[in-house]
């Protein structure tokens, strides 16, 4: 009775005892059992947080502790030494270097001298570009290397030799700077984007040796090697630890095949075996049969495959790399068209639903302007004429490029036309009535075509009809395109030709070269060329027609005491540009950047930086485009201009024309003029006239292979001025003068209201 009674008076608290005495048995398990300074190593295992290990264990977190730190951050902290001297710190050219961001693939080729300028070759056409780097090893170099090819050669014709010089090569020279490194030989054709995908796939940090696994001769034991045939993958650690083991296995090792003696050396001093999965990642490959026909071949394994082998003739690689490419276009054309219906089911989700489906489906919509001055206008064509001429002539002949590119359409038309209607209606293209393009930078070129089609049906019977259809030539994807390295710190070489017409003009050039240049302490140097007629040259000693101009060039000099400004004196009856860049080519070292100017032309500092930044010895040479204006007797008339008119501002951007006839500024380095020079003198052997017909311009574009850049240049002003255009040059060259001088007289607009005035005041 006692015990009930004494029960019920403590049930409510049974539950606050029993949770305080859950949590205190919880708080004893948590806490350690070992107490005080100990030296257990048990106990220090613990406390880092890790688990007893076996001895296997053990090793292996050993082995893997370096690639753990990489993932654990470290805090270093920042103190500095007063009593030490400051250093400046020193940033790398590239974020990439200083993240220790590397390249995913290098490709090594084995190759010999007898297969160096046919298969090699075959190989480097059909999918070296489509890797970062490519390098062809061979033992003994060709007389002639194949043009366009990294070719490394070793000196040694034997296979195992070749083998060993190429891998220490690659860890030598590479080995920091990629992933992944495939070794292939001459005779196999690879698809070099599944390739590029796989090993992006791959994670760089674990010792891979990949390829397609063969067993050793006897095939006793169970480790394969890769077949070299197929190519095979190393990573960037295998080698690595690799390195150290290669001089062993080329004197411990007796093999007569490379792979073979490669794969054994792997086996024996790292203890991995070739695999061909890894990571759920399959290295595929297909062993052509001989004789066969790559067109022929339909099965899965060869469309899947990365690496075909083997490939006897550099047609047969052709071949296969047209087949391949043809599998790869049908496969993207495929997967346009599945994400094409998924974005059009699942427009039904969205807001808009099936009409806020753009056309065609998955391009950006058309750019819709917000004033009109952002409209986009759609240019008139026919198939033999174009109504939206560049000279600004409302109708022109339809040739080049333009022509093509209609053609083209039309054909795309007509073929899209019959896939939709066959076999019910079949369409034969009569004629062209009417055409509209446009350019929108936010999708492409667009076309509306209004076609006369000849319509069969199955039963034969045939009907004109007029059909109204749009078309879409889509940008494809912006690719980045790698310049070299350029400063603006470079020296540039101003050459300033002079004929005796255009001393007038020499004063306003000198002071503004002297206020941009001089007084800014920029790194620019001025040479004079002054160029004597015969007559003038004879009576040099009595009257220099240039005495002025060298008298305010010797007033410079002497204001600014540490600048010369050299000239050089020429006679000719004809000034050629390239004449006169011969002379001035010899007197100036290879590494020199020249800017060919004009007395009408005002220097500036914007204008050098971009001369110094779009000038690149080797790749690109620069033609700007100055501004030229108007001739102010057209455009103000009676009026006088204004003070703001007549700085050089923006505003007075808006009387005036870039000059797209004119080529007689330019920026180059002396090596690419005189590497195309070279290149031209084999044609003027037999025709001297040849010089007076060409500019500096016509070099480049003929001779130089080089990048052209030819673009506006807001910052080259020029104020107007007749040019006189001599007729002793070719035909060309005077034309273009001709034109820049008609169209420098003002806009149409300008010329229109000065014709109207004119009348208006004959009819008074």
């Amino acid at each position: 009775m006692r015990l009930s009674s004494f029960l019920a008076l403590f049930r409510p608290a049974l539950p606050l005892i029993l949770g305080l005495s859950l949590g205190c048995s919880l708080s004893l398990l948590m806490v350690s059992w070992t107490q005080g300074a100990s030296d257990d190593s048990c106990r220090d295992e613990m406390g880092n947080g890790n688990m007893y290990m076996g001895r296997g264990d053990a090793q292996r977190d050993h082995r893997d502790g370096a690639s753990q730190e990489d993932f654990q951050p470290r805090i270093v902290p920042y103190h500095k030494d007063p009593n030490k001297p400051h250093k400046k710190v020193l940033r790398t050219r590239y974020i990439h270097t200083e993240l220790g961001i590397r390249e995913r693939l290098l490709v090594g080729i084995l190759t010999s001298r007898a297969t160096l300028n046919t298969l090699a070759v075959a190989v480097n056409r059909t999918v070296a570009h489509h890797f970062h780097r490519t390098f062809f090893f061979t033992g003994l170099r060709s007389p002639k290397v194949p043009h366009g090819m990294t070719v490394v050669a070793h000196g040694d014709d034997r296979p195992v030799w070749l083998m060993y010089e190429t891998v220490r090569h690659l860890h030598q020279h590479y080995g920091s700077d990629y992933d992944w490194f495939l070794l292939a030989q001459d005779d196999t054709y690879m698809q070099a984007e599944r390739l590029s995908e796989l090993v992006g796939h791959l994670s760089a940090g674990q010792d891979l040796y990949m390829g397609r696994a063969e067993e050793f001769i006897g095939g006793e034991e169970k480790a394969r090697y890769c077949h070299g045939g197929y190519g095979y993958l190393l990573s960037r650690s295998l080698l690595a630890r690799l390195q150290p083991h290669l001089d062993s296995c080329r004197n411990d090792i007796l093999s007569v095949r490379p792979d073979e003696w490669l794969g054994r050396c792997i086996i024996d001093f790292l203890g991995l075996s070739c695999v061909e999965v890894h990571q759920e990642m399959t290295y595929r490959y297909f062993e052509l049969g001989k004789n066969a026909d790559p067109e022929r071949e339909d099965s899965v394994q060869f469309k899947n495959a990365f690496t075909v082998h083997p490939v006897s003739e550099p047609n047969l690689m052709y071949r296969l790399h047209k087949c391949f490419s043809q599998i790869e276009l049908d496969w993207t054309y495929l997967q346009i068209q599945q994400l094409q219906m998924q974005i059009n089911n699942l427009s039904d989700l969205t807001p808009e639903g099936k009409a806020g489906v753009t056309w065609p489906i998955g391009i950006n919509p058309p750019f819709k302007p917000k004033t009109r001055f952002e409209v986009i206008n759609w240019e008139y064509f026919t198939e033999e004429h174009i109504y939206a001429c560049a000279d600004s002539a409302p109708k022109c002949e339809m040739r080049g490029a333009d022509r093509a590119d209609i053609s083209a359409v039309l054909e795309m038309a007509v073929e899209r036309l019959n896939e939709r209607y066959q076999p019910q209606l079949r369409f034969r293209k009569r004629r062209l009535l009417n055409g509209y393009r446009r350019f929108d930078p936010t999708r492409g070129m667009e076309y509306v075509l209004d076609l006369a089609l000849e319509a069969y049906t199955q039963k034969g019977h045939s009907q004109v009809i007029a059909k109204r259809v749009n078309l879409l030539r889509p940008l494809s994807a912006v690719e980045i395109i790698p310049m070299p390295y350029v400063t603006e710190a470079t020296r540039v070489q101003v050459i300033l030709p002079v004929t005796a017409q255009d001393q007038d003009f020499v004063g306003n050039f000198l002071d503004m070269y002297v206020m941009d240049t001089l007084d800014t302490h920029d790194n620019v140097l001025l040479t004079f060329l002054f160029i004597y007629d015969p007559f003038d040259a004879q009576r040099v000693s009595q009257t220099d027609v240039f005495a002025g101009v060298k008298a305010m060039i010797g007033e410079v000099e002497k204001r600014y005491g540490d600048v010369k400004i050299p000239w050089i004196s020429v006679k000719t009856e004809v000034p050629s540009q390239v004449k006169l860049m011969d002379i001035i080519s010899k007197k100036h070292p290879v590494d020199t950047l020249f800017f060919l100017a004009s007395v009408w032309t005002e220097v500036n500092a914007d204008f050098l930086n971009r001369c110094r930044m779009n000038a690149i010895t080797s790749w690109q040479v620069f033609f700007p485009i100055h501004f030229q204006e108007y001739n102010p007797a057209v455009i103000f008339r009676d009026q006088q201009p204004s003070a703001a008119s007549a700085s050089f501002t923006s505003e007075s951007l808006r009387d005036g024309h870039f000059d797209r006839r004119v080529f007689d500024e330019a920026c180059f380095y002396n090596a690419d003029y005189m590497t195309a020079r070279t290149k031209m003198a084999a044609d003027i052997l037999d025709n001297e006239e040849m010089l007076e017909s060409m500019d500096v311009y016509d070099i480049f574009v003929r001779y130089s292979g080089l990048h052209v850049f030819r673009a506006v240049e807001p910052a080259l002003i020029q104020k107007y001025v007749r040019r006189t255009c001599n007729p002793r040059f070719s035909e060309d060259i005077y034309h273009r003068c001709v034109l820049s001088n008609l169209e420098g007289l003002g806009s149409r607009s300008h010329l229109a209201m000065a014709l109207f005035e004119q009348e208006q005041a004959n009819s008074t």
